[in-house]
């Protein structure tokens, strides 16, 4: 039998929570990792950052829970930014603490949490590796899905819902959405106005969407 340290355990161990303000950036992807970042309370956003922006979002996260543990037990640098969405309250665990207390388990229980910190790292890699590069594909794709046949011999796509809303269905931020919109539209692929969209070469939206892979 094993027990884990309690959040009240860790407050004795290592301090007080730091409250961070709206917009905080709690991590940076890639930089090197010196704390442990447990959030208890607040909500978090998670994706790619760009120009102090977050261009492309992989989602949101709510405390109590641990930000980026698994990237400390394996060793990898983290692979996506996390800004404040509000007031949050964050522990910070020396990673050398943190890995000295995982080292005092049982070994089966190691082994499991390497697992579990294992896939968990390599599907958030892969998410936001598709997340950087495939934004173009994916809001294509997206539109192709909801077009239907016009009278006039093309596609038409009407837009139910606010672009915000569309663009946290495509996990990319609305800036991002209205971006690749735009550069749609300049490049003569899509047209229309408003909530219409016209798609009057289908044919080489699905070749781009194909292509972006």
């Amino acid at each position: 039998m094993f027990t884990l340290p309690s959040m009240s355990q860790l407050t004795a161990m290592f301090g007080q929570p730091a409250v961070f303000a709206p917009g905080s950036w709690l991590r940076r992807r890639h930089a090197p990792m010196e704390h442990v970042l447990y959030l208890e309370s607040g909500c978090v956003l998670l994706g790619v950052a760009q120009q102090e922006q977050m261009r492309h979002q992989l989602g949101r996260v709510e405390g109590p829970l641990w930000l980026d543990a698994a990237f400390a037990m394996q060793q990898r640098l983290p692979c996506m930014d996390m800004q404040a969405q509000g007031h949050v309250r964050v522990h910070s665990i020396p990673v050398a603490a943190f890995r000295q207390a995982l080292a005092e388990l049982q070994s089966p229980v190691q082994m499991l949490l390497q697992d579990l910190a294992r896939a968990y790292c390599t599907q958030a890699e892969l998410a936001v590796s598709r997340l950087a590069q495939d934004a173009e594909a994916r809001c294509v794709q997206w539109l192709l899905h909801h077009a239907v046949p016009h009278e006039k011999g093309y596609l038409r796509v009407t837009l139910h819902a606010r672009k915000q809303s569309i663009a946290a269905q495509l996990g990319m931020a609305p800036e991002t959405l209205s971006r690749i919109l735009r550069q749609l539209r300049e490049r003569g692929l899509i047209g229309g106005r408003g909530n219409v969209i016209d798609l009057p070469e289908p044919g080489a939206l699905r070749t781009l969407a194909l292509g972006s892979f």
